[in-house]
């Protein structure tokens, strides 16, 4: 008899299914994993770091990069946190707008897992269809924002500028038509699809109780039966105004995976329903001089304006000392920013907590004992982005 022995292959870092700069080692019995082992960082940016040197205000834009698959949820979180640090309540209207973008947010990023999740496990058409809404959702970003992916929107007090009529029109006219042009297009294809079920019914098993241990949060913890959803459990801009369910699954496999998501997508449309069809009158930045950059159309009939608006864009604002967390309930898991604050215009420090890092550290316990074509059905259904866990 031979020495047993084990083949050690690198999955990664490039290659199209680890969606991402990821590098898994694998040790391999066969097609069987023994081992695996995430390598993190070729994709390390210095995120954190970089906000020190940066004015509040200036720190949004690098938020966008982190998950850019749905980026104003990113700023959002950032803004809140900061927010808490002044003190300030952000008006009515400001709230309902900015849940209106982090929703359709939360469908662009699950639209992009969807069409990846199913190409990298041979299923092409989807792709496709995932794509035709995504484009509709990017033209009403552009429409609202000026820009498609990263829109950095959000604004410390509010958000950069109000709805246009046009822009209420094609919103109003995505969340009519979606459920049943887009969602059931989805389910149609892979719900009961019997190669779909195959791949991916238990597999990537998380039980409940090993879920809450690892800290998995978002569609990754609901999976496994978990009902926590920071827009429930600690309701932010106005999220308890509307009327929404948290979709969980049984079994805590690929499979259970992909049904929360694709629910989610339909309770995120219901919420931007609600949200558009009963938008406040008001302001949509907070009315303080120090914090709020004076809107351009002021800027160019107030020379006062004018001066503040560069004093803003080049010293920033002092900020209060202390520091605080705040999470909002972002694509893949519960986002959360720490910051510290020393009195000055700049944070003193700041902390992610990225769900994403803590969803690959637990990617071990989900694919070991099973065959190397688990692992793509496994990374795809926690749905990372290396942007957000490197930063």
């Amino acid at each position: 008899m031979g020495e047993y022995r084990t083949l050690v292959v690198n999955m990664g870092p490039q290659h199209p299914a680890t969606h991402g700069v990821l590098r898994l080692v694998l040790e391999l019995d066969g097609e069987v994993i023994v081992k695996c082992t995430p390598v993190i960082g070729h994709l390390h940016r210095g995120l954190e770091k970089l906000a020190e040197s940066f004015t509040y205000h200036k720190v949004i834009p690098l938020t966008d990069r982190m998950d850019y698959t749905a980026a104003s949820i990113n700023n959002l979180g950032y803004c809140l946190a900061v927010e808490k640090l002044l003190g300030i309540e952000v008006p009515k209207r400001a709230q309902y707008i900015r849940v209106i973008l982090a929703e359709l947010a939360r469908i662009m990023g699950h639209l992009l897992w969807l069409g990846t999740h199913a190409l990298d496990m041979g299923a092409m058409t989807p792709i496709f269809y995932c794509f035709r809404d995504r484009e509709k959702i990017m033209r009403i970003m552009e429409e609202v924002t000026g820009y498609r992916l990263t829109q950095t929107f959000m604004r410390i007090g509010g958000v950069a500028k109000d709805l246009t009529p046009k822009s209420i029109e094609m919103i109003r006219e995505f969340v009519k038509e979606f459920p049943e042009k887009g969602i059931k297009e989805y389910e149609d294809l892979l719900t009961e699809n019997p190669i779909w079920k195959l791949r991916t019914k238990g597999i990537g098993v998380m039980t409940k109780e090993e879920a809450l241990a690892w800290g998995l949060t978002g569609p990754t913890l609901r999976g496994s039966g978990v009902k926590y959803d920071v827009r429930k459990a600690f309701p932010y801009s106005s999220y308890e105004d509307f009327d929404f369910i948290v979709p969980i699954g049984e079994n805590g496999d690929v499979y259970d995976r992909y049904l929360v998501r694709i629910e989610e997508m339909r309770q995120s449309t219901r919420i931007i329903k609600q949200a558009i069809e009963n938008l406040p009158e008001g302001p949509v930045l907070v009315d303080d001089p120090v914090v709020a950059i004076p809107p351009q159309e002021l800027v160019e009939s107030d020379p006062a304006a004018l001066l503040r608006r560069f004093k803003w864009a080049s010293e920033g604002f002092p900020v209060p000392k202390g520091e605080v967390y705040v999470s909002v309930e972002g694509s893949k898991g519960e986002l959360g920013y720490y910051i510290v604050s020393d009195g000055g215009s700049k944070p003193y420090r700041m902390k992610v907590r990225s769900p994403c890092f803590i969803h690959v550290a637990a990617l071990p316990k989900m694919v070991e004992g099973r065959m190397v074509a688990d692992v793509i059905a496994v990374i795809g259904s926690i749905d990372i982005v290396l942007g957000e866990i490197d930063r």
